[in-house]
């Protein structure tokens, strides 16, 4: 199977198999035609396939008649932040994310700064299938790529979205593994900024991931033994381009990704009552923590820009996914991992506590996630499949995205995956027993 993932998310694929410099050319042009020849930005994480791609979307754009920006390596969140200060019509970020080395792909970012909605994704595939992009002619062609640097700008952002003066007055120990991703360029800045005593590893942009770009507990070994060694305050880990993110407390006690949300759920509710948006696959805690507080939790498909959507129709006050993303809207609508830093430090400078007391006092639900690879054309099938069981079951089931059964000991969410050609599992239940029996159940009815 040589997976290729194009979707409204953007499109996906291990570079030299399916996610070729002629794809990126052409979705390049497809954007370009979309956006009516516009001002766009680039930018790109650190993957060594990075600078081939950037030279085909730059060559893309250039052919449809865009005038472009070339960010360089940044964070993704950067860039849809520089959209609005550097008035372009959207953006294109180069980045797989959290896959690993060999894959790349393109993210296509809208006018305010927000990845296209499902309408609009579905209008840009439509100009790509079609083929039939602008041209710019040889007299028309933008002569100068311009450059800007996003990092300084976010960072003047993120100060005055939070407590800066109150964070800097404590003077904390931060470790921070930035996977030597575009947060490299970011967060150490960012965490010396706020007066921090900055313990970074893998921070350097020209060294290849030291373990996958997916801020989970299997992935923090190093980080738990820097903020063990150094009597960190708390840990921060990032996956490659800046939007998911990963805690270790003050104990060296790795988290689930999960928990990423209920800990910034937590902070925003204690002070800001309103709306947390995330999506169905998230931890019920989130639920629990929102009940506690006097707030209520939307849920959306899974995607960003679901999540976004969520906000703005809900006024929410905190958006995020059990994947890591934390949305905090006085910073943008977007996931940035630099934002939920803010938060989390400003609660733990403003109140005193450790990290590992607010965590001993949330809910710990058992999350279970499993990965079944699916060729692409029996994706869906296997769904419909799983479907077809589950109703002669009588059970009652959610189809907002995927199919999620609740039990009596738990839930069950089995979907095709936005970004590789696979069925997620997740499942949770209040015991390790009963979620692994969950898992099993699962498991066997897509099987059969």
């Amino acid at each position: 199977m040589k997976p290729l993932k194009i979707g409204i998310t953007g499109v996906r694929g291990i570079v030299g198999e399916t996610f070729t410099p002629e794809l990126a050319v052409d979705f390049a042009e497809a954007y370009g035609t979309y956006l009516d020849r516009g001002r766009i930005l680039v930018c790109r994480d650190t993957r060594p396939s990075g600078a081939m791609i950037r030279s085909a979307v730059l060559a893309g754009l250039l052919g449809a008649g865009c005038e472009v920006v070339d960010l360089g390596v940044c964070p993704t969140p950067s860039m849809q932040l520089a959209v609005k200060w550097l008035k372009a019509d959207g953006g294109i970020a180069i980045t797989a994310g959290h896959n690993p080395w060999q894959w790349n792909a393109l993210k296509f970012v809208r006018g305010d700064g927000l990845y296209l909605n499902p309408t609009q994704g579905e209008e840009l595939l439509d100009i790509f299938h079609q083929g039939e992009f602008a041209k710019a002619t040889w007299d028309t062609i933008k002569q100068v790529v311009q450059t800007a640097d996003p990092i300084e700008e976010h960072i003047k952002v993120l100060e005055e979205s939070f407590a800066a003066d109150v964070i800097k007055s404590k003077k904390l120990t931060v470790a921070v593994d930035c996977c030597n991703g575009a947060c490299s360029f970011l967060s150490p800045k960012w965490l010396a900024r706020l007066g921090c005593e900055v313990l970074a590893v893998n921070d350097d942009p020209n060294a290849p991931f030291p373990h996958a770009p997916e801020p989970k507990p299997e992935t923090m070994a190093q980080l738990c033994a820097v903020v063990k060694a150094g009597r960190a305050a708390i840990g921060f880990a990032h996956d490659a381009d800046g939007e998911r993110l990963g805690i270790v407390t003050d104990r060296g006690e790795p988290l689930s990704e999960e928990m990423t949300l209920a800990i910034a759920a937590d902070i925003r509710l204690r002070n800001k009552k309103g709306v947390v948006v995330t999506n169905v696959s998230t931890s019920s805690a989130v639920d629990i923590i929102a009940e506690r507080h006097g707030g209520s939790v939307v849920r959306t498909p899974v995607g960003q820009a679901y999540i976004s959507e969520g906000l703005i129709e809900h006024n929410g006050v905190l958006g995020g996914e059990g994947s890591g993303g934390i949305t905090v809207p006085e910073v943008h609508l977007t996931h940035d991992s630099a934002a939920a830093i803010g938060l989390i430090l400003e609660y733990l400078a403003q109140s005193g506590e450790r990290i590992s007391d607010l965590v001993d006092g949330l809910p710990r639900l058992t999350t279970l996630k499993h990965n079944v690879d699916v060729e692409p054309h029996r994706l869906y099938s296997v769904l419909q499949e799983f479907r077809a069981a589950v109703e002669q079951e009588m059970l009652e089931v959610d189809l907002s995205d995927g199919l999620k059964v609740t039990l009596p000991q738990g839930w069950v969410h089995v979907r095709a995956s936005n970004t590789e050609s696979m069925i997620r599992i997740i499942v949770e239940a209040e015991e390790k027993a009963a979620a692994r029996e969950l898992l099993d159940w699962a498991r066997d009815r897509i099987r059969r």
